[in-house]
């Protein structure tokens, strides 16, 4: 099992297939779950002639399951460890939901050459939560629910969601992939519970507007224009305002979790966007 250790003595688990040789395309779970979500992509671009890795975050999946350093800060240079670990260069940076705001976080940061282009899928930035300032954020009573569902019965919650609004499985006439449920109950219960309660209030509450502000390579962004659990107009429409070089793609009724259940839409415009100049 390939692992790295950080500065504060963290394992963290990752994936690295394919020739070391080769662009670099890594892959950022979103929360509760692990590199495991990313199966279909690595395989497809790890064909395409890629490198791929992915890494589980601390507290998720096989990696440590930490009770400190479960915050963006800390996740964005656990990040910036594997790339330096692995000797990353022009790195093209995908991340899904939190992992998007990790993506974020470190591509602002990142040293020069590390970093060729980053892509954003159902991603928080700028911020998830309502505020004086964002007034059309997501009430925090909702992060609230997710913590006391979380604390209550973390099996049943982790059922719950991918069974109903993170593949859009509650809509009318959804076609339901059982298999697609317990991947996400899998990877969820593989992680620690005290790390992705911390982790809520990590992906509801940081505030990701100067970073997008600074960074200065192009970035995708993909959305679902009916994801219930990171609403477009308080994501997507704001973040790409934001970007220097930023291109928007919205898809009509897919869901939070459009990269699983639509993988060929999605990997094409994906394929499209690394090879682009």
């Amino acid at each position: 099992m390939a692992t790295l250790t950080t500065s504060d003595g963290t394992t963290l688990f990752y994936k690295d297939w394919g020739p070391k040789d080769a662009q670099p395309m890594v892959f950022h779970h979103g929360w509760p779950l692990s590199a495991d979500d990313w199966d279909n992509q690595m395989l497809f671009f790890l064909a395409q002639g890629f490198r791929v890795i992915a890494h589980d975050r601390r507290g998720h999946g096989r990696s440590d399951q930490t009770d400190t350093g479960n915050d963006m800060d800390t996740y964005a240079a656990d990040v910036a460890a594997l790339a330096e670990f692995l000797n990353l260069r022009d790195a093209i940076h995908i991340g899904h939901s939190t992992g998007g705001g990790e993506v974020t976080r470190y591509v602002a940061r990142a040293e020069r050459g590390r970093v060729a282009k980053a892509v954003l899928i159902g991603a928080i930035p700028p911020v998830m939560v309502r505020s004086e300032v964002n007034p059309d954020g997501v009430p925090p009573e909702v992060f609230e629910g997710f913590r006391a569902a979380l604390m209550s019965n973390r099996a049943q919650f982790y059922r719950d969601v991918p069974g109903g609004p993170f593949y859009g499985f509650n809509r009318p006439g959804a076609k339901v992939s059982q298999g697609l449920i317990d991947n996400w109950w899998r990877q969820g219960m593989m992680g620690g519970a005290k790390a992705h309660y911390d982790c809520i209030a990590i992906f509801s509450e940081t505030d990701f507007t100067d970073d997008l502000k600074s960074i200065t390579v192009p970035v995708l962004i993909l959305h679902g224009e009916d994801d219930q659990v990171v609403p477009i107009a308080n994501s997507a429409h704001k973040a790409i305002k934001l970007l220097r070089d930023g291109t928007l793609i919205t898809y009509p009724g897919l869901s939070h979790g459009m990269f699983a259940t639509h993988p060929d839409i999605i990997n094409a415009d994906l394929l499209a966007f690394v090879r682009s100049a």
